[in-house]
């Protein structure tokens, strides 16, 4: 998994300037209360190349870099802290958070922690291509 975590932030890096992925490529199994500090900069607008994703979303999208279906989430229809599965049937391989709280991605439909799991920060983390399939994910209050 670190392996996998480490080839990704690798090639994000290349592709991205530094400053959008700062603090975006964290080690792995990370998530709100855990000690790590999750910083509230300013939501960002997509850097050359890459999806756009609104402020306050979480994007989700099926294809790696950012192909594919896409599938659009805010706060206003999430319950926060609550484990949201993505329709059966589909998955997600390429995310954005922009919604401005961390967002915990699950390879489990159930967001068991048993599975590969991964918290990105809010302010504005763009992933071409997560570790793992996504099933569900978590919105967390900041």
């Amino acid at each position: 998994m670190r392996t996998t975590v480490l080839a990704v932030t690798l090639a994000a890096t290349a592709l991205v300037p530094s400053t959008v992925l700062a603090g975006s490529a964290s080690g792995a199994h990370h998530g709100p209360g855990d000690g790590q500090e999750h910083s509230r900069s300013a939501p960002r607008t997509a850097p050359a190349g890459l999806a756009p994703c609104g402020s306050g979303q979480l994007c989700l999208w099926a294809k790696p870099d950012f192909g594919g279906a896409a599938q659009t989430h805010e706060l206003s229809t999430v319950d926060i802290e609550s484990c949201v599965p993505l329709a059966a049937g589909t998955t997600a391989q390429a995310l954005v958070n922009r919604t401005g709280r961390p967002v915990t991605t699950y390879q489990s439909a159930e967001c068991a922690e048993t599975g590969e799991f991964e918290t990105y920060p809010g302010g504005g983390t763009w992933v071409p291509r997560s570790p793992y399939t996504v099933r569900a994910f978590k919105i967390w209050e900041s």
